[in-house]
């Protein structure tokens, strides 16, 4: 994808969230510019676990 294809989407994906969910993911975007390389290696790598394991971490909040 490209970048303005990814910008569209995510722009289309914001639209559809609740307001109270557009601060957090506000804070996550600024959190992940801020960081080193690394970093946003890191936060791809949660990521991809948290989807991953999203419901074993629901079961577990329960």
């Amino acid at each position: 994808m490209s970048r303005q294809e990814i910008s569209t989407e995510i722009l289309l994906l914001l639209d559809q969230l609740p307001e109270e969910s557009l601060e957090s993911v506000l804070n996550y975007l600024k959190e992940l510019k801020e960081s080193k390389p690394n970093g946003i290696k890191s936060f791809t790598v949660l990521n991809k676990i948290l989807k991953e394991d999203s419901n074993l971490l629901k079961r577990l909040a329960q």
